[in-house]
Formats: C-alpha cells, sequence, structure tokens
C-alpha cells in the first residue's frame, strides 16, 4: 500500500511542483494584505485566478503534446529573432530581480523561526538568504531531479499543512467563507477592486508555469495519450494553490497584523502566538518558510530550463539540465541576486512586480494564436470554443492586474 502512494504521488510529481514553486513570498503577502482588509468576501477570487491558470497551463501542455517542443521553443521557430530578443530582455531581469525576492523572503523567514541576532533582524536575513540560496544550488546542480522531485513534495506538505492547520485553529466564519467562494463580490473597502484583482493575478505563478513543460518531460510525458494524465495533476497542483490561497485569507482576516512582504508573515505569527499559541504560531511560520523555500527551489530548478532552452534551440531530445547553458544560469540565479540583500530593495520590488503582472497576459496571447491553428497542432489539439473563451478571459483579468500593478507601483 505505501508503494503505491508513494508510485501516486510520483506520477502526480509535476502538478506538485507546479504548486510549490508557484506559491512565494510575494503571493503569501498578497493574500495576507487583502485577508486584512477585505476578509472572506473575496475568497472567490483566489478560486478563479487558479483556475484560469490551470487553463493557460494545459494549453501550453497541449501545444507541447501535439508538436513535441515546448511553447518556447515553438514560438522561437514560429516568430523567429523578434521573439528571441524580447523573451530575453525580459527573461534576464526577472531572474534577478526574482532571485533578489526569494532570497531575501527566504533569509527573512528562516530569520523568523530561529534569529541569529534580534536586535540585527537583517544580519539573520543575509546570513539566512545566502545559505539557503547556496544549499538550493547545491541541491540542484548535484542532486539530480529525482532528489530535488522528493524535497519538493516533502516542502509542499509542510506547506499546505502548517498554514492549513494554522487557517482551521483560526475558527473562520465558516458561512462567511462559503459566501466569499460562491458569490463573487468586490468590497466597497479602500483598495478593495485593487486588492481583489491582486488576488486573481496574484496567487499561483507567473513564467514558472512554463516550467510544468519541462518537468512533464522528466516525467517522460511526450505523447497526446499523455494529456488526460497532464490534467489531472495539473488539476490536483492549482487546487492546492487555491487551498493555500484561501487559508492566507482566512488567517489574515481572522488576525491583526500589520507591514508588507515578509513583515506581514512575521507580523502575522507573533499575532498567531498570541492568539492561538505556540502551535499555530509555529505551524505558521513552518508553512511560511517551506512555501518561500519551495519556491526558491523550484525556480533555480526550472528557470534555467528556459534559458538553456531559448539559447540552444534544441531540434531533437536533449537533457537541458547537463548543458553548459543551463548549469551557468543556475550558478547565476544563485549568486548574481546576493548582493540585492545589501542595498534599499523597494526599486527592484516595484519592477519584479510588474515584470511577473505582465507575463500572464502575453501567455494567453501566445495560446490563442498558436493553438488557434489546426495547421500547427492539428484539429483535435486545436482551442475549443470553451478554450478560447477561458483563454479570453485570462487576457482580460491577467491584462487588468497588470495594468492596476502598473499603475500602483509607478
Amino acid at each position: 500500500m505505501a508503494g503505491r502512494r508513494r508510485h501516486i504521488l510520483l506520477r502526480l510529481g509535476p502538478g506538485i511542483l507546479l504548486a510549490a514553486t508557484g506559491v512565494g513570498a510575494g503571493d503569501l503577502a498578497t493574500a495576507g494584505i487583502a485577508g486584512t482588509k477585505l476578509g472572506l468576501a473575496v475568497a472567490w477570487a483566489v478560486l478563479v485566478g487558479a483556475g484560469l491558470k490551470f487553463v493557460l497551463t494545459e494549453g501550453l501542455t497541449r501545444w507541447q503534446l501535439a508538436t513535441g517542443t515546448t511553447l518556447l521553443e515553438g514560438a522561437t521557430r514560429r516568430f523567429g529573432v523578434a521573439f528571441r530578443v524580447v523573451f530575453l530582455l525580459y527573461l534576464i531581469p526577472w531572474t534577478f530581480f526574482t532571485g533578489g525576492a526569494l532570497i531575501s523572503a527566504s533569509g527573512t523567514a528562516a530569520n523568523a523561526i530561529l534569529p541569529i541576532d534580534a536586535a540585527t533582524p537583517a544580519t539573520g536575513r543575509i546570513v539566512y538568504g545566502v545559505a539557503h540560496s547556496l544549499i538550493g544550488l547545491i541541491l540542484v546542480f548535484a542532486g539530480g531531479f529525482k532528489l530535488f522531485e522528493r524535497v519538493m513534495t516533502a516542502a509542499v506538505g509542510v506547506m499546505v499543512g502548517g498554514v492549513l492547520l494554522t487557517a482551521v485553529m483560526s475558527r473562520p466564519d465558516l458561512l462567511s467563507l462559503a459566501q466569499g467562494l460562491a458569490v463573487p463580490s468586490v468590497p466597497q473597502a479602500e483598495g478593495g477592486l485593487a486588492w481583489t484583482v491582486a488576488l486573481l493575478g496574484g496567487v499561483g505563478g507567473t513564467v514558472t508555469i512554463l516550467c510544468y513543460g519541462y518537468w512533464i518531460r522528466e516525467h517522460g510525458r511526450e505523447a497526446a495519450s499523455s494529456l488526460g494524465e497532464c490534467r489531472v495533476d495539473l488539476g490536483l497542483g492549482y487546487a492546492m494553490t487555491a487551498v493555500f490561497g484561501v487559508s492566507m485569507l482566512v488567517i489574515a482576516s481572522r488576525t491583526p497584523a500589520t507591514g508588507s512582504g515578509s513583515a506581514l508573515l512575521i507580523s502575522l505569527g507573533e499575532s498567531l502566538g498570541a492568539g492561538l499559541g505556540p502551535v499555530g504560531k509555529w505551524a505558521f511560520l513552518l508553512g511560511a518558510w517551506a512555501a518561500i523555500v519551495s519556491s526558491l527551489l523550484g525556480v533555480w530548478q526550472a528557470v534555467p530550463y528556459l534559458f538553456a532552452d531559448f539559447v540552444l534551440q534544441p531540434r531533437e531530445k536533449t537533457d537541458l539540465t547537463k548543458t553548459l547553458a543551463y548549469r551557468a544560469y543556475l550558478v547565476g540565479i544563485a549568486l548574481a541576486p546576493i548582493p540585492m540583500l545589501f542595498v534599499q530593495f523597494a526599486t527592484a520590488q516595484r519592477y519584479y512586480a510588474v515584470f511577473g503582472a505582465t507575463f500572464i497576459p502575453f501567455v494567453a496571447l501566445l495560446l490563442l494564436v498558436m493553438n488557434g491553428r489546426s495547421a500547427w497542432v492539428g484539429k483535435a489539439h486545436r482551442n475549443g470554443a470553451w478554450s478560447v473563451i477561458a483563454l479570453l478571459a485570462s487576457l482580460v483579468m491577467f491584462g487588468w492586474f497588470a495594468w492596476i500593478e502598473f499603475a500602483r507601483r509607478f
């Protein structure tokens, strides 16, 4: 029986990796602030956002299984040099800002659990941040995909279990939660619209959704017949993402907290300790730490695929993790952003947020075009009516989110 459960978990691995990588410090903070300001009335936005990202990831999976190329490979071959230039100009700064944010958030979360020096938390953030980045580098570089997958599966268990336990201990108003999930509404509170739209677009990953295509290759899913299996584990992954986001809303709606970003998570932990005792505090802090660390590991392992794929454009099956391009980018993403721990990070966070927000509508538009042509994907895998409607909804919703983020940051 234990072997069977292990087999099922491994088969669902890519979906678990997607959930672990997609939820980071920014997602935690977005859900936390929205829960503090708006309560449970916007829980529906978490479900809708997760559903729309399921549509996007299913679309890029459908392209890959139908054509044998990743979405990045296909777009590069179809749209040529212009696409390659735009994507490279996007990927490098996104990598730098995202890497810096994850290193900083990992350090902050670890220091909240085991402070190095309570009087100077910045020291702990720097030491722990560098340590997390280097450990992630070593694990991905030397451990291989199987070890990475096992570590990520364990992290997801801590992440979801810790935050879900804390949410249950918070004793949410179940009627308000049910209404918030079932009845879409936008509270009239100050910033109600902006934070509702942020929830729609801010939980569940941006560039990292492209990485799912490389993870299913690691699992040997290359035939069109694998689409059903992919849909199942994508459904699991985004269900876990939605449960996590709703749990954060519940916790924040029941617990007073101040601050933003990683500081908000620490404030929530302290408030939970006062209200729920040590179990509530440590369950939340460990769950939040696991969410941030799993996101860091996922980005370290998967984003170098994108760079290697972009640079090499392999015409036949290639293990990208063995290439110089993959390994060089892995080292770069782990080391280059470290100096950002020592400088004011407000400007970097601004550009990081906007870069992330603009990517999802770009993917929606790409899928509308690329999966809309029978000559490219075959009639059986072309976008159906419901896929077109969902992709258009994604384009509108995430485009709206990108606009609000741009207006708010600039």
